[in-house]
């Protein structure tokens, strides 16, 4: 067998892996790699699609950056503590991490094309380093991450679907929109603003404070041929949130109006030619 500076042997890479992190829980993964390979047959690091490492009683991982087209790996029911072994698995569309004891998943932002992603039953305390790192994976769709300890927040799913909104499948259940508009009104206060300004088209009544800090544009009037005529004015706001502001800063009136059902003629009485006929009383209260 000839020697190709280029392209080594694999054993000699494994031995290489091996010399820079040396330890038992690396010998083990190592004959863990090594014995998948010859299950599947491969010759060649670029032929590995996919590593099947679960249930092998796994504390470490060697170097997998040498499997550049891997897109598929399974190392769940292991127990390892954490991720430093996907550095340059560009193409790992799937990632099976669940049954371990994870404490962080520092490295996994290496990972853009990831599209599912398997955590829970792990050990993750840190929801907000957790949501760091996944942040960067435009691509992830499908995660779990139930049976760790930060679950145990109260809105702990409103939080990840807030700050990863690409995810469509969270913990086996589909995120709904009713959980979208939920995590917006909770999390995301000046975007809530926005939305129910809609309903104002970014405008204000013409009585708004003159002190107010905000930003206006010039009054605009309403045209002559307006049904309610030019008499009302009204000032528009670069920014929505502005108006909404501005617009809760004043109450609104709210009319209450009743009928005098004394004053309402009886069947007999609208027939009687000497009673008049009266209009029935109305009565209106306003409130402010």
């Amino acid at each position: 067998m000839t020697w190709d500076p280029k392209h080594p042997p694999r054993s000699s890479r494994l031995s290489t892996s091996l010399a820079r992190a040396p330890g038992r829980a690396l010998e083990v993964s190592h004959r863990a790699v090594e014995d998948q390979l010859k299950i599947c047959g491969h010759k060649r690091d670029v032929d590995v699609f996919e590593l099947f490492l679960s249930q092998k009683e796994l504390t470490d991982v060697i170097d997998l950056s040498r499997f550049r087209k891997l897109k598929y790996l399974w190392l769940h029911h292991n127990k390892l503590h954490e991720i430093t072994f996907l550095t340059r698995n560009y193409c790992l569309t799937e990632l099976y991490l669940n049954n371990n004891a994870i404490i962080e998943i520092e490295g996994l932002h290496y990972l853009p094309s990831l599209h599912i992603l398997l955590l829970h039953h792990n050990e993750l305390t840190n929801i907000d380093a957790t949501v760091k790192e996944l942040k960067g994976m435009l691509n992830l769709k499908t995660l779990s991450l139930y049976q760790n300890p930060f679950c145990q927040y109260n809105l702990y799913r409103l939080y990840i679907i807030y700050h990863l909104p690409g995810v469509e499948f969270l913990d086996r259940n589909q995120v709904t929109e009713k959980e979208r508009r939920s995590m917006i009104t909770i999390f995301n206060h000046k975007k809530a603003h926005i939305l129910q300004s809609i309903a104002f088209r970014g405008k204000v009544d013409a009585s708004w404070n003159p002190r107010s800090p905000f930003k206006q544009k010039p009054s605009k009037t309403v045209p002559t041929d307006f049904a309610f005529g030019n008499s009302v004015d009204k000032i528009v706001f670069d920014d929505p949130e502005d108006a909404v502001f501005v617009r809760s800063m004043k109450r609104s009136a709210m009319a209450f109006t009743s009928l005098n059902w004394n004053t309402v003629p009886k069947r007999e009485e609208k027939y009687l030619e000497d009673k008049g006929a009266k209009p029935a009383q109305m009565f209106t209260i306003t409130l402010r």
